[in-house]
């Protein structure tokens, strides 16, 4: 019995250090104010560079203003016409060769390799599209955050997956089914459709990423970075809202764990190294 007392003793700090360790972001590098108005940012980590949606005009406007550039991921050499003539384009998603764009009630098709469009689809009854995410077989899901629905296109055909999502923004196709934002709820439709809650974070979340163990970051575009434990428990990593930086739809390596955040008004992208 002492024996067991002894190691029980030794276990429970332990178990509470573990407990008490905290996550953090710390800056690597951010571009100068030349972004105009960036949304999301999209990694395409096979050849070190970075895609970024840009408004460029008013948020929800339909006036040719919009595109998509994009830098490496050291945050150089930044190109703000690889794509051009779009409106107020957000997330972005891609497969293969294929990248897709939500820009308010199409989704543009990109042919990456030629950097051209090659088609817009239009999605019935859409004025506020948002986020884009792609599953590894290629179905696009995105969000209208205006009517709460969410559509899903296979075979770039487009049809009503989830209606009636107030706040319905960010998404990420993961193994388990579709993870997407409801305002402030961070939510989950497994592969079977059933819906269940992970978390509340407290403020309408705008981006969306999987940390790889059941965990998640998750942002709200006022500002705020969370971390999102799978027991539903919440952290905060970054809150700019006073400096008027926004955090919007952020992008992630998973290997060097390096978090891109776009910062809408801001007109920067920023590099965070999580801890």
């Amino acid at each position: 019995m002492k024996k067991f007392l002894t190691c029980l003793l030794f276990l429970i700090p332990a178990f509470l250090v573990s407990r008490a360790q905290k996550h953090s972001l710390t800056q690597i590098w951010s571009t100068d104010q030349i972004v105009n108005t960036p949304e999301s940012v999209l990694p395409d980590l096979k050849n070190n560079l970075l895609y970024v949606s840009l408004i460029e005009g008013g948020p929800w406007d339909v006036d040719g203003k919009g595109g998509i550039g994009h830098l490496t991921t050291a945050g150089t050499n930044y190109d703000s016409l690889w794509i051009s003539g779009l409106n107020a384009p957000k997330g972005l998603g891609m497969y293969k060769d294929k990248m897709y764009a939500a820009d308010i009630s199409e989704v543009v098709v990109v042919d990456i390799p030629k950097g051209r469009i090659i088609k817009k689809i239009p999605i019935e009854g859409a004025s506020g599209l948002n986020d884009i995410t792609v599953t590894d077989k290629g179905v696009v899901f995105v969000s209208d955050s205006k009517t709460g629905r969410i559509w899903k296109l296979e075979d770039e055909k487009p049809t009503l997956y989830l209606d009636n999502v107030t706040g319905a923004n960010g998404l990420k196709a993961v193994k388990e089914g579709l993870v997407y934002a409801k305002g402030p709820a961070l939510m989950i439709a497994d592969n079977k459709k059933q819906i269940k809650q992970i978390a509340d974070i407290g403020h309408d979340i705008d981006g969306i990423e999987p940390i790889g163990n059941g965990d998640y970051l998750a942002t709200s575009w006022v500002g705020y970075i969370y971390y999102v434990y799978a027991n539903g428990q919440t952290e905060l990593l970054l809150d700019t809202h006073n400096e008027k930086k926004n955090t919007a739809d952020i992008g992630y390596d998973p290997v060097k764990k390096i978090v891109y955040v776009p910062t809408f008004f801001d007109k920067r992208v920023v590099a965070y190294q999580l801890k």
